[in-house]
């Protein structure tokens, strides 16, 4: 086959009920059975059986003389002809234009052709429709057309083929095969083509190398044909050529190049372009087998992967407790067993099937092995029709390995230890781990650390050459920054943790902690990483100040000349000063008080103790920044002594408007005014303001009164201020809120506004009149629907009306005119006929045969992603034609979510029953058994499991249990918490915990 135009295949499994309803099974077991005549059987979607006949390869059925020709392959053949033809006909560099064009046709004609239309196959059958449409294969409706095509066909298959009788997904596949011969073969041509029309020597290479060339490329190809021969052996013509898009046969196992690499025919099949570049010798043909090369892996990922996981895949759930046991043997030669990695399995793949090593039944072909197949059968069915003939493993994940648990009759010997669930586990070892920058939380110390080292290692590197001045300017940037980040960053952060708990809050929100922690996980993993990050903050503030400082310093020559000794001498003190003040501090403080412990554990014992320094002073951090002064004095520098002058005064700013406002908090009338220095020096003023007063003489009342008068001044100058300011912030504060409420309005209109209104031109011929929606009432039988609830909507239309019509959801008021949508619907929509729609794309415009009534009525169904997930007031509108024109609309209607009657943990986990199974789409594979009642159906394999737990299919449905619990609530849980709990008891107790630990 062609060196790199076909696609890998998928793994396909087979479900026993379809082998047992509806396909033959070998009558005998003996081996004889395996050489009878292939019966090989299909299923279309429908559900018919038929039995699949024989196919030829394209490359014997093209080029043998003694295979029929059809139409179609007179085509291929004359294309390929004509490219062989102008090779030898065109100028080389013509050649090599003409031929680069034709391969880029080719290859985007396989690629984003066949991908596009394979991609609307897998989802809605589109091509089966669209010829059923066509009526192409119907004898009433386009009998010459039908004839042709089964001449086509018919000629080119076996014996075994009756066009009749095989169902339309069949004879269309085989269609569809036609097609995809013509654009491989003049693929492939093409690019050989193209590569010879480049072909040259290169210079100045020795002849050895040449032969390597030559002897490495024709390795490439031969190892590329062999990988291409092989996996059609493997997959045959079914895989080939993507029959599973159409129809479903017997399952196929991989083996052979399958197990080479991952996508054979995508990865190591492509190794025969590689070896023509070598021969060739031209970087054109390299550059060109790069950029096809990289087409067929889009193909890969965009129609490929996603086609398996809609096939074949298993939706995995997240947050499933599956128990895990680790197995304790009595057995001493059991228990002597080393454990090994080889033998370690998890829980899942303990309980998978293991994969036959080969096939029951391959394509039908006239060089396959005689057996019988059948139909596909899943893994689960397999699973379970496997476990009554064989004894059941399960794995356990501990802290020292896995291991099985036998649960045969022989198995009385072991006893069973539960340890936990594997999802427990996760959670208890993984909480939200920093995998190269993703996850990173600059509040988690390590992660900013993380982050600094990789700043600073990205400005050694990338840091030009800079001069003297530049040096300084960046020294001085540097240091400036962890001065303001030190006081102004960490102030607002502190002020915040001691306004509304921020920093607890934020690790509630974002991180899990075990069942009935009562908070206190939080507020010690906020204060640890607190501490971390006080510590490293004041550090690089010395480092970075000391830094400055040296690169500005030089050492006198002479110490006698000028103020340098005095310069020295007194910066020396300064700093000294500094030493003894900050130890004295934090002798005092101890290490509570120096990482303002009170700003998170108010329950701590506190109290205000005045001694050491701080019987003199109640703000000893003023004097422990004479360091900093000092450091300017020695180092001589105005550029030090303004960032002394910064550093001091954003250190006022944080006494200020952070600490003292929390201490004030706090202590309240049992926090002093004025220390002992203070004290004193007040004393002392007031008695020379007396001995002033006393040598005055006759002037002494005219100085008081004056004195007097410009102390009352300030006085009221201050209080009529703080006056001013207070009411200021009184009369703004509603102010503001409605502000910061109508700029969220704004900002989701804006949202909402991103669309640019498309109107139809033919609406005249429409009579909105004849256009009904009806919101059916609540099961209530209100028109209040619960956040989640599904919202049924009725609709009637004339009879001609476009089958593009769709239904969208609106928040009242969003919309100004009830004639023309303006707004986006942000995915809350809903076509008229859902099923001719793909995703947001109609499929045709055809309308099926209906009674001759004058209007049509149905019904569609918002649920899921297509549903309002915030409360309000909405409406719903009725759009012609895929387009904005309203025909009809209803509402108002509203959304609402379950709150509380009580703030308790009863009040609130019956809340949760309502909220979480809505979030989860009320599917009984996910909902806790707790809120399932009477009629939960049948039990499931785990129902063993707490009530209270839940399940997700994707981390969506997390989000909407987050969203709601804010609404509902006013607690804040990102989606990562809501999974890790996944528990109604363990979530309630959450919301409670952060309920009273935070306030609002």
């Amino acid at each position: 086959m062609a060196m790199a135009t076909e696609p890998t295949m998928r793994h396909r499994r087979r479900t026993s009920q379809e082998i047992k309803d509806t396909v033959p099974a070998a009558t005998s077991d003996d081996e004889s059975a395996h050489k009878r005549e292939e019966v090989v059987w299909g299923k279309t979607p429908s559900g018919e059986v038929f039995r699949v006949p024989t196919t030829h390869d394209v490359l014997t059925a093209l080029f043998h003389p003694a295979y029929p020709k059809s139409h179609l392959d007179l085509l291929n053949l004359a294309l390929l002809g004509l490219q062989l033809v102008l090779f030898c006909v065109l100028p080389r560099q013509a050649s090599k234009l003409f031929f680069f064009v034709y391969f880029a046709f080719w290859r985007a004609a396989y690629d984003v052709g066949l991908g596009w239309v394979l991609t609307k196959q897998s989802k809605k059958k589109w091509i089966v429709r669209e010829v059923q449409r066509l009526g192409w294969l119907d004898e009433k409706r386009m009998p010459e057309i039908r004839n042709w095509i089964r001449k086509q066909l018919a000629g080119k298959m076996g014996k075994d083929y009756s066009f009749d009788e095989l169902p339309l997904e069949y004879n269309t596949w085989l269609l569809f095969r036609q097609a995809v011969d013509i654009i491989l073969l003049n693929d492939f041509l093409a690019y050989c083509m193209f590569a010879f029309s480049c072909f040259r020597v290169p210079e100045g290479l020795p002849t050895s190398v040449h032969v390597m060339r030559w002897i490495g490329g024709f390795a490439l190809i031969a190892f590329n044909l062999w990988v291409k021969t092989e996996a059609h052996n493997v997959v045959k013509d079914y895989g080939w050529y993507w029959g599973d898009v159409f129809f479903q046969r017997g399952a196929l196992v991989f083996d052979g190049v399958f197990e080479l690499a991952p996508h054979p025919m995508y990865s190591v099949g492509y190794a025969g372009y590689y070896g023509l570049s070598m021969i060739i010798g031209s970087y054109p043909v390299l550059f060109v087998s790069l950029a096809a090369h990289a087409a067929q892996f889009g193909f890969l990922v965009f129609f490929e992967n996603p086609h398996i996981e809609r096939t074949y895949g298993q939706r995995k759930l997240l947050a499933r407790r599956s128990p895990l046991l680790r197995a304790v043997s009595m057995d001493e030669e059991t228990s002597s067993k080393p454990l090994s990695r080889k033998n370690s399995q998890t829980s899942v793949a303990s309980t998978s099937a293991s994969t036959p090593a080969a096939t029951e039944g391959e394509s039908a072909t006239e060089t396959d092995e005689l057996m019988t197949e059948t139909e596909t059968e899943t893994e689960t069915e397999y699973e379970s029709r496997s476990s009554s003939r064989k004894a059941k493993w399960r794995s356990g994940l501990g802290l020292a390995g896995v291991a099985g648990v036998d649960q045969s009759a022989g198995s009385s010997r072991r006893s069973r230890v539960p340890v936990s669930s594997q999802h427990d586990l996760m959670n208890s070892y993984f909480r939200k781990d920093a995998i190269l920058l993703k996850n990173v939380d600059l509040l988690r110390a390590s992660d900013l650390k993380l982050a600094l080292i990789v700043a600073y290692s990205l400005v050694v590197a990338f840091a030009p050459p800079l001069s003297t001045s530049g040096v300084l300017a960046l020294h001085f940037a540097h240091a400036l920054t962890w001065c303001l980040f030190h006081s102004f960053g960490l102030g607002l952060l502190l002020r915040a943790q001691s306004e509304r708990k921020y920093l607890v809050r934020h690790y509630l929100k974002h991180y899990h902690y075990p069942r009935n922690d009562h908070g206190t996980g939080a507020v010690y993993e906020a204060f640890a990483n607190w501490k971390s990050i006080y510590n490293l903050s004041m550090c690089m503030t010395y480092v970075s100040f000391i830094g400055l400082a040296w690169k500005t310093y030089s050492i006198p020559q002479d110490w006698t000349v000028g103020n340098v000794l005095l310069r020295h001498t007194l910066g020396v003190i300064l700093i000294g000063i500094h030493i003894w003040a900050t130890m004295e501090s934090y002798d005092v403080l101890g290490l509570f008080g120096w990482f303002f412990g009170d700003f998170f554990m108010e329950d701590f014992p506190s109290q205000l103790d005045y001694t050491g320094i701080y019987r003199y002073l109640n703000n000893p951090e003023i004097m422990s920044g004479a360091a900093f002064f000092g450091l300017a004095l020695i180092s001589g520098s105005k550029l030090v002594f303004a960032l002394a002058v910064i550093r001091h005064l954003s250190q006022l700013w944080f006494l200020s408007k952070v600490e003292h406002p929390h201490m004030r908090k706090l202590y309240g009338d049992s926090l002093r005014n004025d220390a002992g220095f203070v004290k004193v020096i007040k004393k002392v003023a007031k008695k020379n303001a007396r001995l002033l007063e006393s040598r005055a003489g006759r002037h002494a009342p005219e100085i008081k009164r004056v004195a007097k008068e410009v102390k009352g001044t300030f006085e009221k100058v201050y209080e009529e201020t703080a006056e001013a300011v207070e009411e200021f912030l009184a009369k703004s504060r509603p102010r503001i809120s409605g502000v910061m409420e109508d700029t969220k309005i704004l900002l989701q209109q804006s949202r909402e506004k991103l669309v640019i209104s498309r109107v139809a031109n033919d609406l005249s011929s429409y009579d909105t009149a004849k256009y009904k929606i009806t919101l059916v009432p609540s099961a209530e039988g209100s028109f209040r629907f619960r956040l989640g609830e599904p919202i049924k909507v009725k609709w009637r239309a004339p009879m001609h009306h476009s089958r593009r019509d769709w239904v969208g959801i609106y928040r009242v008021g969003a919309n100004q005119s009830n004639l023309v949508t303006r707004t986006s619907s942000l995915g809350m929509w809903v076509p008229v006929h859902d099923e001719e729609w793909d995703g947001d794309i109609p499929l045709s415009q055809s309308r099926p045969e209906r009674p001759g009534n004058d209007s049509e009525d149905g019904e569609v169904v918002f649920r899921s992603g297509t549903l309002p997930w915030q409360t309000g007031r909405y409406e719903i509108r009725y759009h012609h034609d895929g387009k904005y024109n309203v025909m009809s609309l209803d509402g108002p209607f509203e959304v609402y979510v379950d709150k509380p009657a009580s703030l308790d943990f009863t009040g609130i986990r019956t809340c949760l029953m309502h909220i979480v199974p809505l979030c989860l789409d009320s599917d009984p594979s996910l909902i806790p058994l707790s809120c399932k009642g009477g009629d939960g159906g049948a039990p499931e394999a785990d129902d063993d499991r707490d009530p209270d737990d839940f399940r997700f299919w994707s981390e969506r449905q997390a989000k909407r249990i987050s969203k709601a619990v804010n609404q509902a609530f006013g607690v804040e849980l990102t989606p990562e918490v809501i999974v890790a709990d996944a528990n109604l008891s363990a979530l309630a107790n959450r919301i409670l915990v952060s309920k009273e630990l935070l306030p609002e």
